[in-house]
C-alpha cells in the first residue's frame, strides 16, 4: 500500500490546486492556450500580397519568350513574412522579405543581393495593385527614389519599376517583369 501513496497525494494535491484556483483561473488558462494555438497573421491584410506566392518564371515584359530568371515566393515564419528567392540568368542571387506591419497600416518590403545591395521599400494594396516606394542610392551616391508595382492577372503577376533623381518629378523606368508559373 505504501508504494500507491504517492500517487494518491499527488492525486489529492491536483484536486486541491484545481479546487482552489477557480473557474476563473482555468477559463483564462483556455484562453491563453487558444490565442497561442491561433495563427499570429491571419487577418486578411497579412494576405493582401498572396497573389505572389508560387514558383515563377520571370519574363522580361518587352520579350515573353525568354525566361530572365526563376523566382520563388513562400510563406515563412509562421505565414507572416513572404520571401522572395531571386535568381537571373546573369548570375543576380537576390531575397526580399515583405511584411504586412499592422501596427502602421503598411506594407514593408526590405531586398537584398548578392552584390551588396539593399532596397527597402513600403506602402499598400491600391485598387488591386501593391505599390511600394522608397529610396536607395545611385552607384555614384546619388539619392534615387523607387517605386514598385505588383499586379496579379489571371494567371500571371506583372512587376514593374520606375526610379526618379529629381526628387520625384521625372520618373525612368527601371524595369517590367512577368511571372508566370514555372515550367519544367
Amino acid at each position: 500500500m505504501n508504494r500507491f501513496m504517492p500517487r494518491m497525494t499527488m492525486g489529492i494535491i491536483v484536486a486541491v490546486m484545481i479546487f482552489l484556483r477557480g473557474p476563473e483561473a482555468d477559463s483564462r488558462a483556455k484562453s491563453r492556450a487558444a490565442q497561442r494555438k491561433e495563427e499570429p497573421c491571419a487577418k486578411a491584410e497579412y494576405h493582401q500580397f498572396d497573389f505572389w506566392i508560387g514558383d515563377w518564371d520571370a519574363f522580361d515584359a518587352g520579350n515573353l519568350n525568354l525566361a530572365v530568371a526563376r523566382t520563388r515566393v513562400d510563406r515563412i515564419l509562421d505565414g507572416c513574412v513572404l520571401r522572395e528567392d531571386y535568381q537571373d540568368i546573369g548570375g543576380l542571387k537576390g531575397q526580399s522579405f515583405s511584411l504586412y506591419d499592422m501596427s502602421r497600416g503598411v506594407w514593408h518590403q526590405s531586398w537584398v543581393t548578392n552584390r551588396g545591395r539593399l532596397l527597402v521599400i513600403e506602402g499598400k494594396l491600391e485598387n488591386g495593385e501593391m505599390i511600394l516606394s522608397g529610396e536607395d542610392r545611385t552607384a555614384d551616391g546619388k539619392a534615387r527614389r523607387v517605386r514598385g508595382v505588383w499586379k496579379s492577372t489571371h494567371d500571371s503577376v506583372r512587376e514593374t519599376a520606375v526610379t526618379s533623381i529629381d526628387g520625384g518629378k521625372a520618373w525612368q523606368p527601371w524595369f517590367a517583369i512577368v511571372f508566370r508559373p514555372h515550367r519544367q
